[in-house]
């Protein structure tokens, strides 16, 4: 029996505990192709009074999910082509999330290749954009729960790893914050350093 994370476990941590605690975590999607899963290995912290985050200013329609309770799916584009993946964190209403930047892919590899039109397994889900498309996530996962039946995580197989704490990548305002977080040592990171 699979034991997925619930709601009690995103509400209760800070954001930026969270973007730890998730690290390690299992991702899946029971999806109508079929199971894709991997093992979240980089996060980023986004706070309410944090420059880089969408919330900062105010609500608005785009940002709307981020103003839910912890653990719902906040999904926006980026560049006008890309999507990014976020899980609430935080209290109801005051607009935190945690990026999810990397996966290293465990399960359903062949359809996640398919999605994204490659074979190269490192490079599978190795930034925010190409996690989204490996793992089928689409713009309608915008205010659904990380743990229902068909899209949820999973706790840590293994904790016994170190985290490395650095500063988050490509954004000009709050890039020097040290919200970035990931798995030494594991290559499925987006970026080192």
């Amino acid at each position: 029996m699979t034991t997925i994370l619930p709601k009690e476990f995103y509400e209760k941590y800070d954001t930026v505990t969270l973007s730890k605690k998730l690290l390690g975590c299992t991702m899946v999607h029971e999806s109508p192709e079929g199971r894709t899963s991997g093992i979240i290995v980089e996060t980023e912290a986004y706070l309410s009074n944090d420059p880089a985050c969408h919330a900062y200013r105010k609500k608005s329609a785009r940002n709307a999910a981020m103003f839910e309770d912890a653990g719902i799916s906040y999904v926006y584009l980026i560049y006008g082509m890309y999507h990014c993946f976020n899980i609430v964190s935080g209290d109801k209403d005051v607009g935190e999330a945690v990026l999810v930047r990397a996966l290293e892919p465990v399960e359903g590899i062949e359809l996640m290749q398919k999605r994204r039109g490659t074979t190269q397994l490192k490079n599978l889900c190795s930034g925010p954009a190409k996690l989204v498309k490996a793992m089928g996530i689409t713009p309608e996962f915008n205010f659904l729960p990380v743990y229902d039946d068909e899209f949820y995580c999973i706790p840590p197989k293994d904790e016994n790893f170190e985290i490395v704490t650095t500063t988050r990548i490509g954004i000009t305002q709050g890039a020097d914050l040290l919200y970035r977080f990931y798995i030494k040592g594991n290559k499925f990171v987006s970026k080192l350093g």
